[in-house]
């Protein structure tokens, strides 16, 4: 059984950063693609960026190109969201999981308050 377990989140006023991290355990993580996701309440989850299993490749929506930068450390099963220049519309509950083919078992996500 696999679990996710994301952390990092709060409330932070437009502008500011925040760092995600995602601890992964019960399935291979080294050799899964990841992503973060992000939902807000009556809207799809939104897929935010990705990063390949090596770490050489990432993606990124267009909404947060040159702000977030997704990384991971595969020694320690953790896949890591930096956020930086933070706006209202980034507010969401963030979830990381496999990509392309995300999971069942989502863990129970972070949330992220961008307010002032």
């Amino acid at each position: 059984q696999g679990q996710l377990v994301e952390s990092g989140g709060g409330l932070v006023q437009p502008g500011g950063s925040l760092r995600l991290s995602c601890a992964a355990s019960g399935f291979t993580f080294s050799i899964n693609a990841m992503a973060w996701y992000r939902q807000t309440p009556g809207k799809e989850r939104e897929l935010v960026a990705s990063i390949s299993s090596s770490g050489g490749s990432t993606g990124y929506t267009d909404s947060v190109k040159g702000r977030f930068a997704i990384s991971r450390d595969n020694a320690k099963n953790t896949v890591y969201l930096q956020m930086t220049s933070l706006k209202p519309e980034d507010t969401a509950v963030y979830y990381c999981n496999t990509q392309p083919v995300p999971r069942t078992d989502w863990g129970q996500g972070t949330q992220v308050t961008v307010s002032s």
